[in-house]
């Protein structure tokens, strides 16, 4: 299928000389251009994408699309547009074909890929084909294709959007990262629905301060919710008023829940086992449900999830009823096993909040000791490492400090600085043998933390991504 570049290009005013130019495809990787291409030479962290311009007409490219004028003329024609990171996602979005008719997006530093998946998975009780798109990859009905990020970019995203759709797939949850706001990854979506959970310190590798982070955050809720859509924002949450106002302010329809929610309200939660019984009230009406999933957040998840599921098309009474049976993502809060009188789980917390959240939740179910083994990944924000150590020696009994994903790091130093706000933790660098050694030291009723990596299968030592998986280690070490 080819396009006119002009018509690609309908909301940039001036498309002087391109306007004749046909168009097979469109991407901003100029190794993956085809004869017929336009190249998007996007801002990068490091480098401009027009460094590799030459590259992309080499290859195949008939015009660039840039937001500054190149040092030198690629040789075919280019139009400088002031934001070429959001015309890209929208352009993208043409070209990839027909999207699913029910997109909804939940931003928040803690619980993203647990809204989604419950999304999904109350959008399945109620007999509606469904998938998310996040950190997990693209998961359609429980059958997950792992991803790279937890916001794809644009072709990629899009692409997916359309094969989901040509399956028969109308409902997609996707998370909402800063990084993809910030890029403009989610641009070429008008979201009917979105969901804001909280608001934490993340990110500050990337983003300039925690101000830069919320601004991010927001575009979702200013930029990217439909003028007519629905915003489900979690009102307990301290931070929760710019994301409130921000969606008055787009027109949309304001729906809060939590403890003092005005559409879900959850008036009581009483430990279960690892679950919770929660009670409430759904616009007024009285509701009851046994959340099967250890963590008193996963209640304000659950919740989260089910207004947005509703208010995309679920039946409330049936959705409410699927709270009972719902599961937890891999690698989010995980129980992972439980030899003999003991519990251990795996979950990604890698930020102070989410640790201290994570802690505290076992702390009120053990028997015995709460053990974390936990690291900092490298070439990120150096800053929390201290914090996680402090979070780590206030809310457990014992902490073993490893590597996480070191990246270009020396691990030592990374561990340096997690212990330097834990005194007495003990340091194992090799994340297997710290795993296996606070497994083989448990005691009767003791609760074991692995936290940091989740889901993840790989490690990443320098530039290799090597093959390491938290559950194969925990399930190794239980058979000998």
């Amino acid at each position: 299928m080819t396009f006119l570049l002009s018509e690609l290009l309908e909301n940039v005013s001036d498309v002087s000389g391109v306007d004749a130019i046909a168009v097979t495809n469109v991407t901003a990787k100029s190794r993956e251009i085809s004869e017929g291409d336009v190249f998007f030479a996007l801002p990068g962290v490091t480098t401009h994408g027009d460094a590799f311009a030459v590259d992309a007409v080499t290859r195949g490219a008939v015009a660039m699309i840039t937001d500054r004028v190149p040092a030198m003329h690629p040789g075919v024609p280019f139009i400088v547009v002031e934001d070429v990171s959001a015309v890209y996602a929208r352009v993208a979005a043409k070209v990839s074909g027909p999207q699913p008719e029910f997109c909804v997006a939940v931003t928040g530093t803690s619980g993203k890929t647990s809204v989604a998946s419950f999304v999904r998975q109350l959008w399945q009780a109620n007999g509606l084909s469904a998938a998310t798109i996040g950190t997990l990859g693209v998961d359609v009905n429980g059958v997950i294709t792992a991803g790279e990020l937890t916001t794809p970019d644009p072709l990629t995203l899009h692409k997916s959007l359309a094969a989901l759709k040509a399956d028969g797939v109308d409902h997609v949850a996707l998370e909402a990262s800063s990084h993809g706001l910030d890029q403009r990854r989610l641009d070429g979506l008008q979201f009917k629905v979105v969901g804001f959970t909280n608001l934490g310190r993340d990110h500050l590798d990337y983003h300039a301060d925690e101000e830069a982070y919320r601004t991010a955050k927001l575009r979702l809720f200013k930029n990217l919710l439909a003028e007519d859509g629905k915003a489900v924002v979690n009102s307990d949450d301290p931070e929760h008023m710019p994301f409130m106002f921000a969606a008055l302010d787009r027109g949309a329809t304001l729906l809060t829940v939590g403890t003092e929610g005005a559409y879900f309200e959850i008036s009581s939660v009483e430990r279960r086992g690892w679950g919770h019984f929660v009670t409430g009230r759904l616009v007024g009406e009285p509701v009851a449900f046994l959340l099967p999933l250890a963590g008193r957040f996963q209640v304000d998840n659950a919740v989260m999830a089910a207004s947005i599921a509703i208010q995309s098309g679920a039946d409330p009474e049936v959705t409410v009823e699927a709270l009972n049976s719902l599961h937890a993502p891999k690698g989010r809060m995980e129980l992972v096993a439980q030899p003999n009188n003991n519990a251990i789980f795996v979950d990604y917390s890698h930020k102070p909040d989410a640790l201290a959240a994570a802690l505290n939740t076992l702390r009120e179910h053990a028997g015995g000791k709460v053990v974390v083994v936990f690291g900092c990944g490298g070439d990120r924000d150096q800053g929390k490492r201290p914090l996680m150590g402090e979070v780590a020696a206030r809310y457990a009994d014992k902490v073993i400090v490893t590597d996480d994903n070191p990246r270009t790091e020396n691990p030592q130093k990374i561990r340096a600085a997690i212990v330097a706000g834990a005194p007495g933790a003990i340091e194992i660098a090799d994340r297997a043998e710290a795993i296996q050694t606070a497994i083989s030291d448990l005691g009767d009723g003791d609760v074991l933390l692995i936290a940091g990596k989740g889901h993840e299968d790989y490690q990443i030592v320098g530039a290799k991504k090597l093959p390491f998986s938290d559950h194969e280690i925990v399930a190794q070490a239980i058979k000998t």
